[in-house]
């Protein structure tokens, strides 16, 4: 996934299924400057992650 793809679903109002190497994940935040994102797994908001973006893909 591209940076601005990933800002397009941060930023939509609409559910957008995405996944981080195949588990289903919510975009929490993006850092501009590193193309990272910070996910958590859906269903568990509790653990964290920071990704890079590049290994996102929309479902």
């Amino acid at each position: 996934m591209d940076l601005n793809r990933a800002k397009e679903i941060l930023a939509a109002e609409n559910e957008i299924a995405v996944q981080y190497h195949g588990i289903p994940v919510w975009i929490e935040s993006i850092e501009d400057t590193s193309s990272m994102a910070l996910v958590s797994q859906r269903g568990t908001h509790d653990e964290k992650r920071l990704v890079s973006i590049d290994g996102l893909a929309e479902k």
